[in-house]
């Protein structure tokens, strides 16, 4: 299989509660966007700023459902990962979706949740993994925005064998730029992001939040640098090209390996 891969990061602003309208844009740039890997923002399908579980719910769907409304062209042979609202009985899970060209899929839960997530959601319970694109020689792990806040996160996913780390975001602070930045040099693995941008204002029974999102999307390189970005604003779709064989080289030198040289028996994670 080729060692070198392309991957789209999408900066898409969701409609608040209009699933409809957003997986008809979706499949709209699926279908226009000629990459090996896609990547859509967290959430994408129904928007962010719920406040509780109810409402979560009401606009969640099950993967099953999602796998079918998404389509892809018989000649498409992406890798597409999509941030939504997963039901599973009665929890809801903050997940993204990875879907395969064969219409297969898998899904991951996000581990970590943030701020009001936490009345949300349910505690992603998928763990960490990392998939293999079908039609290129490259490794995809997969976390969601806050995730990026645990070094482990992204450690697990290097160790796994990941050759890029795939991020879909809500993301609020601008804090997350430099620890991005951060996981892609610490583990020598690419790193895409794709971000939304825009502000959500939502108020139920008496409760209101009102979120600005930070968009800039980037396609690090494994040293950190960025590949692409796209602007803090507007909707963007950002393009690069992966080389494998760099990500599988952990050397620092000629004598130093950073995943070799690693001593975990003095490291306290737990």
């Amino acid at each position: 299989m080729n060692s070198k891969c392309n991957i789209a990061a999408i900066q898409f602003t969701p409609l608040f509660r209009s699933m409809e309208a957003n997986i008809a844009a979706i499949n709209n740039i699926i279908g226009k966007t000629n990459t090996d890997i896609i990547v859509f923002p967290e959430l994408s399908i129904s928007g962010y700023a719920f406040i509780n579980k109810e409402d979560a719910l009401e606009y969640s769907q099950t993967a099953d459902e999602l796998a079918y409304l998404t389509t892809q062209n018989d000649d498409n042979k992406s890798v597409i990962i999509i941030g939504f609202a997963e039901r599973q009985d009665d929890k809801v899970y903050n997940s993204a979706l990875i879907l395969f060209p064969d219409k297969t899929y898998k899904v991951y839960r996000k581990t970590h949740l943030f701020y009001n997530e936490r009345f949300c959601f349910s505690e992603g319970d998928s763990g960490f993994f990392v998939v293999q694109h079908p039609f290129c020689d490259c490794r995809i792990g997969i976390m969601i925005c806050y995730d990026w806040r645990f070094p482990e996160s992204a450690r697990t996913l290097a160790l796994q064998g990941a050759d890029i780390i795939v991020c879909p975001a809500n993301l609020v602070t601008p804090l997350w730029e430099i620890g991005m930045k951060s996981r892609a040099l610490e583990n020598n693995v690419y790193l895409s992001v794709a971000n939304r941008c825009g502000i959500e204002t939502q108020q139920t029974n008496g409760k209101a939040q009102s979120l600005h999102f930070t968009g800039k999307s980037v396609i690090y390189d494994t040293k950190g640098q960025e590949m692409a970005q796209a602007g803090a604003v507007n909707d963007d779709i950002i393009v690069a090209e992966l080389d494998v064989s760099v990500s599988r080289d952990k050397s620092f030198n000629s004598i130093n390996d950073i995943f070799k040289d690693r001593r975990s028996k003095y490291y306290m994670l737990q």
